[in-house]
């Protein structure tokens, strides 16, 4: 999946039911689904055909209390470690430093000074 920094690169459901949710895009917009294992239990790869076009990830523990479901959105940067830094100097928060997902990428979650969320990413080659 090519990318280009500063670009929306991701979309992903975050939910309590994976298996609600599948269903109803199923349904709705004839979307497929391809399980991957991760650590905290089974990631949904939103397919329109042969294309991935999102995620699914149910929210499950204490870090997601009080969290509503929610679409999140992660742009793709050229290097997530200096793009979070220059994040914390312009007054942004960093939630969740960067961190490495295997064959994905390496992500960071920002606040936005006014609040809103996002994923910054730097995909994995290929």
């Amino acid at each position: 999946m090519a990318w280009t920094h500063g670009h929306f690169y991701w979309n992903e459901l975050m939910t309590r039911d994976a298996d609600q949710a599948r269903s109803f895009y199923g349904d709705a917009l004839g979307w497929t689904f391809n399980p991957m294992d991760m650590p905290n239990g089974t990631y949904w790869v939103i397919m329109q055909g042969d294309t991935p076009a999102g995620g699914i990830m149910t929210m499950d523990g204490a870090d997601f209390d009080g969290v509503p479901e929610h679409w999140f959105s992660y742009v793709a940067v050229d290097d997530v470690d200096a793009r979070t830094a220059k994040a914390a100097d312009g007054g942004g928060t960093v939630i969740r430093g960067p961190f490495d997902v295997a064959g994905v990428g390496r992500i960071a979650i920002i606040k936005q000074p006014g609040g809103g969320m996002v994923g910054w990413m730097t995909p994995a080659d290929g």
